[in-house]
C-alpha cells in the first residue's frame, strides 16, 4: 500500500508535467536548466526524462514561477491536514500576492508592520532610511489560528482568567494567527533570486516579534554549485528542498562532474538538502 505522502509526491510531478512548468523544448533544453551550461543542461534532462517530461515551449518568465508556487501549495494541502496526530490545531496553507487580503502583518509576529508601514508612508525621511526591507511576502505561509480556551481546557483546567492573559495561542486574548512556516518557491536559482530568498528570511527573523516561523525554500534548480549559494551555512534559511532530490542525485552521478558529485554530497549529509517530502514531516512540523 502507498502512503499519502508518496502519493502526494507523484501528483506533485504530474502537476508540473501537465501544467507545462517543467518541460523540454525543441532545441532539448528542459525549462528548469541555464541554456548557457552543459553541466546544467543535462542534469535537468537527466530529471526531466525520469519524470516522463513531454516536449513543450518552455512557459515565459512568471508564469512559469507563480504555477511552481500554486503546485507546492497544493502539495501542502494534500499533506499537511493528515499530520493532525503529531500537531493538531486549525491549519491553514495559502499562497500569498500583491491581490490576497492576507499579509505578513497579518500574523502574529509581524502585526506591528502595519503600523510602521503607516509611518514611513507619512514620512519621507523615515522611508528613505528604512527603505521597505521590513515588508515581507512569502510565496506559501502555513498559519495556525489562536484556540478557545475550551480547546486549551480540554482535558484539564490549564489557563483561567489569571494567567496567560498575553498568549498568542489564546483567542480569548483577542490576538492573530499564528504564522508557522514561510516557504519561498524558486523553480530555479541564480546569483540574484538566492539573494532575495536570504534577503525575505533575514527581513522575518529582524522584524518579529515572538516565535520564529519555519523558514523553507523549494527549488527545481539542477546545479549543485548554485544549490549551495543558498543552502550552505546556517542562521538564516532552516533548509533548501529539492523537487526531484532523488532524481537529481543520480543525475549528478551519471554526469561524472567530481564537484558537483562531492558539493551534493555535502549538502545531503550536511542536512542542508533535503526530499520535497521531507518538508511536512520534519522542518515544518517541528
Amino acid at each position: 500500500m502507498e502512503s499519502i505522502i508518496s502519493q502526494a509526491r507523484k501528483n506533485y510531478h504530474k502537476q508540473l508535467l501537465t501544467s507545462n512548468v517543467l518541460t523540454i523544448d525543441n532545441n532539448n533544453v528542459p525549462s528548469n536548466a541555464d541554456k548557457s551550461s552543459e553541466l546544467s543542461k543535462f542534469i535537468a534532462r537527466h530529471i526531466a526524462e525520469k519524470l516522463m517530461a513531454e516536449v513543450h515551449e518552455k512557459i515565459v518568465g512568471q508564469s512559469s514561477g507563480a504555477k511552481f508556487e500554486q503546485i507546492n501549495m497544493e502539495f501542502l494541502l494534500a499533506t499537511f491536514p493528515h499530520l493532525q496526530n503529531l500537531r493538531p490545531g486549525k491549519w491553514h496553507i495559502t499562497k500569498l500576492g500583491n491581490r490576497n487580503a492576507i499579509k505578513t502583518s497579518s500574523f502574529a509576529q509581524y502585526a506591528h508592520l502595519d503600523s510602521l508601514n503607516a509611518f514611513v508612508r507619512q514620512n519621507a525621511e523615515l522611508a528613505a532610511s528604512l527603505g521597505n526591507d521590513y515588508m515581507v511576502a512569502p510565496d506559501v505561509v502555513v498559519y495556525r489560528e489562536t484556540e478557545e480556551d475550551k480547546v486549551i481546557n480540554a482535558s484539564k483546567l490549564i489557563v483561567d482568567d489569571n494567567v496567560c492573559t498575553w498568549a498568542d495561542l489564546r483567542k480569548e486574548n483577542g490576538g492573530l494567527p499564528i504564522l508557522h512556516a514561510s516557504i519561498s518557491a524558486k523553480w530555479t536559482i541564480r546569483s540574484d533570486r538566492a539573494q532575495n530568498s536570504r534577503t525575505e528570511a533575514l527581513g522575518l527573523i529582524r522584524n518579529r516579534k515572538g516565535h520564529l516561523p519555519h523558514i523553507v525554500v523549494v527549488t527545481a534548480e539542477p546545479l549543485p554549485s548554485r544549490l549551495a549559494s543558498i543552502a550552505l551555512g546556517t542562521g538564516d534559511i532552516d533548509c533548501v528542498y529539492h523537487f526531484a532530490l532523488p532524481e537529481l542525485q543520480e543525475a549528478v552521478l551519471a554526469s561524472g562532474a567530481e564537484d558537483s558529485i562531492e558539493m551534493l554530497k555535502i549538502l545531503t549529509e550536511g542536512k542542508r538538502l533535503k526530499q520535497l517530502l521531507i518538508i511536512l514531516t520534519k522542518q515544518v512540523m517541528m
